[in-house]
């Protein structure tokens, strides 16, 4: 059965800092989190681009020559092997998505857990 989803919804309902997979387009994986007052390390995915698209809320994405401002309703795709890391001051809600097996515990701060919301 084909079902909508509604990216707002689901954002909100996942704890902080929680990846919650939505879905799969062909061989990618769609991830919804909501983070506030949170930094990664910078890393980078050498098998797959990595598209942000903020659902809510304001971040930047760091990367080694600067800073990006992404504001609600903004999409910016990181290409593979670009160290970056999302800086969050203040409650942000995205979708990420990117090739199956991307995402894991040590690039996400250890808080991606694999299942379908």
């Amino acid at each position: 059965m084909i079902h909508k989803i509604n990216l707002l919804e689901k954002a909100n309902g996942g704890a902080l800092s929680q990846y919650l997979e939505i879905g799969r387009l062909n061989n990618h994986t769609l991830n919804v989190v909501q983070v506030e007052n949170r930094t990664l390390d910078f890393h980078c995915h050498e098998n797959s681009d990595e598209l942000f698209y903020v659902i809510e809320g304001t971040f930047e994405l760091e990367f080694e020559d600067g800073l990006e401002t992404l504001n609600q309703g903004d999409v910016l795709i990181v290409p593979k092997g670009v160290r970056h890391r999302p800086v969050c001051k203040t409650l942000v809600k995205c979708l990420l998505v990117e090739l199956d097996g991307t995402l894991n515990e040590s690039n996400t701060g250890g808080t991606y857990k694999k299942q379908l919301a």
